[in-house]
């Protein structure tokens, strides 16, 4: 059902085109199935008789109807393979947008490596049945047809051959197909299953390699090849199991051909060439059984496939796009947040419960608390990565489930907690946010950002080379330019989640004391695990299991809140508290 609905609504753009291919296969057939009659004219009308002149004609006719054969099948493969080229690229581009519309639920619900084999290797199955079937489908069903009645016409008396072979290749390659299914949705599960483990691997291969967790590692792999080869092994067995059997049938039937046509040229019932056509008209309807049995073998696994795309087309995301968005807003820079809980789906425990604040333009907001009190879920909100379950969150006086979303992510500066930098060049990175950013801006963020020198010491300057990830430049570094592309787009809030961490106190000292004439007029949300980071900020908003235990400056919070001075005295010692 997946596979019918997904070719119905991304080939129907292609629809003329399909038309076209139709046409050409129709005329391709009838020119393949006119030479069988041809040759045996020119058997029984010109060798048998002697008859030179019939056997030219003939022949003459018989390589028109092969070039046309020629022409008009490679058209209808071009024109085939252009529908179906452009269906996965349809298909992909809309897959592309329904995963970045997801919010963060979405996108772990799915899992990263599910996603990627989908839009690539699900739809490469899909893709692959469209070719198939635009160049085998069409023309296979006309041979069976118009070749059986040729076949009859040729002589009734063999056609008991036909009745025996084709119902016995149906059943037979029927049983096989139906054992092909299972195994074909077990391989793309186990395809996710290797990426997932070969994705996680390279990406920590540091790890792997500083706690010697290669032999691990490599048994974990070979666990998984092993599972997806295995299930492969077995897919793979029953499609050779299709060939062979078809080959058998169709040798059997030749034979069976040969003879009973024996008796009946013997009989004078047949002529040698009316043989010899019945021959090639069977070996061609028993080629289209076996094209249309290849394809057929094909649609159990683009059927899993389609399955698996429709699976995420139909998933929304719970961050919605509002009907009537608001556009333009009064207020500048400020962050509100009224009685607001969020909990995942089939969680116990709320992340958040009742938390309300409010960061006004000018203002500074340290949160800071233990692990797992809810610090990135509560930044995750303010961006509208995720809706809270309960409360408003409100972006410059609006509640941000009103807010264009383009609005909502062009007011707020982010920086990640993992600082993630994109291929390219420092420059396309800073501007990633603000493509018209000028060098000085560039510049100008970087010293704020305490970045300039070494970006100043790298060869190209601005235009030094980026690796995907960032993983050509140290932690610190990358996470400086994370903080400098946030700055050059000048936003009125700016959003730090636990963004100083790898910096060393007193870089980071000189960068929050550069960085407060940039905030100056916008509203500052600074998550941090280190006092010193959030020390002077305006307010502090501490965390512990999702609800606000304490709330006020660095000094009232030390004297007012135990889990505020337990955090001083774990990073300061006991004398700091007192």
């Amino acid at each position: 059902m997946s596979l019918r609905t997904l070719i119905r609504t991304h080939l129907g753009p292609f629809r003329s085109m399909l038309l076209v291919v139709v046409a050409l296969q129709a005329v391709q057939t009838f020119a393949t199935l006119m030479l069988p009659g041809l040759n045996a004219s020119l058997i029984d009308d010109g060798v048998l008789v002697g008859d030179t002149g019939h056997i030219w004609r003939t022949g003459g006719v018989m390589l028109a109807f092969t070039m046309v054969q020629i022409v008009f099948a490679a058209a209808a493969v071009w024109f085939g393979a252009r529908a179906a080229m452009g269906f996965g690229r349809d298909l992909r581009r809309d897959l592309f947008h329904q995963v970045t519309s997801y919010s963060a639920r979405e996108v772990s619900s799915f899992g990263a490596p599910s996603l990627i084999t989908r839009i690539t290797n699900d739809v490469q199955q899909v893709q692959m049945l469209i070719v198939l079937a635009t160049t085998m489908m069409i023309a296979a069903p006309l041979t069976m047809s118009i070749g059986l009645v040729l076949a009859i016409r040729e002589d009734i008396g063999l056609s008991v051959v036909l009745a025996v072979a084709i119902p016995a290749a149906v059943v037979i390659l029927g049983i096989v197909i139906s054992q092909m299914v299972p195994a074909f949705r077990l391989m793309q599960e186990r395809i996710d299953r290797v990426n997932a483990v070969l994705r996680e691997q390279i990406t920590g291969i540091r790890v792997v390699r500083a706690f010697v967790r290669e032999p691990h590692e490599t048994r974990r792999f070979a666990a998984a090849n092993a599972d997806l080869t295995s299930v492969s092994l077995r897919a793979g067995r029953l499609m050779s199991i299709m060939f062979p059997t078809v080959g058998l049938i169709m040798n059997m039937s030749s034979l069976a051909v040969l003879y009973v046509g024996a008796d009946r040229i013997a009989s004078g019932q047949m002529q040698v060439g009316s043989l010899v056509a019945y021959l090639t008209y069977l070996v061609q309807i028993l080629m289209a059984v076996v094209m249309l049995t290849f394809m057929v073998s094909m649609i159990p696994r683009a059927g899993v496939a389609a399955d698996r795309i429709v699976e995420v087309l139909r998933t929304d995301s719970t961050v919605t796009v509002p009907a009537d968005p608001i556009t333009e807003v009064l207020h500048r820079g400020t962050v509100e947040f009224r009685d607001v809980s969020f909990s995942y789906p089939g969680a116990e425990h709320p992340v958040l419960r009742d938390v309300s604040f409010t960061v006004g333009a000018g203002r500074t907001l340290g949160v800071i608390g233990s692990t797992g009190a809810g610090k990135t879920t509560l930044v995750n909100l303010v961006l509208r990565l995720i809706d809270p379950t309960d409360g408003t969150v409100l972006v410059d006086g609006v509640d941000v489930r009103r807010l264009d979303p383009q609005l909502l992510w062009g007011r707020v500066g982010y920086v990640p907690q993992k600082s993630y930098l994109f291929s390219g060049t420092v420059a396309s990175n800073l501007r990633f946010g603000r493509p018209d950013a000028t060098d000085g801006d560039l510049w100008e963020a970087l010293e704020i950002a305490q970045a300039a020198g070494f970006v100043q010491s790298m060869p190209d300057g601005l235009e030094g080379e980026i690796h995907q990830g960032g993983t050509n430049v140290s932690g610190g570094q990358r996470q400086r330019l994370a903080i400098a592309r946030a700055l050059t787009v000048r936003p009125e809030i700016y959003v730090f989640d636990d963004s100083f961490s790898a910096l060393d106190l007193a870089t980071d000292a000189r960068l929050r004391a550069a960085l407060a004439p940039r905030t100056r007029n916008a509203a500052t949300l600074i998550v941090a695990q280190r006092i010193a980071t959030i020390r002077d900020a305006d307010e502090i908003l501490v965390l512990e299991d999702g609800e606000v235990v304490g709330r006020g400056t660095h000094d009232e919070l030390v004297v007012a809140c135990p889990t505020y001075a337990e955090i001083v005295a774990s990073q300061y010692g006991e004398g700091a508290v007192a």
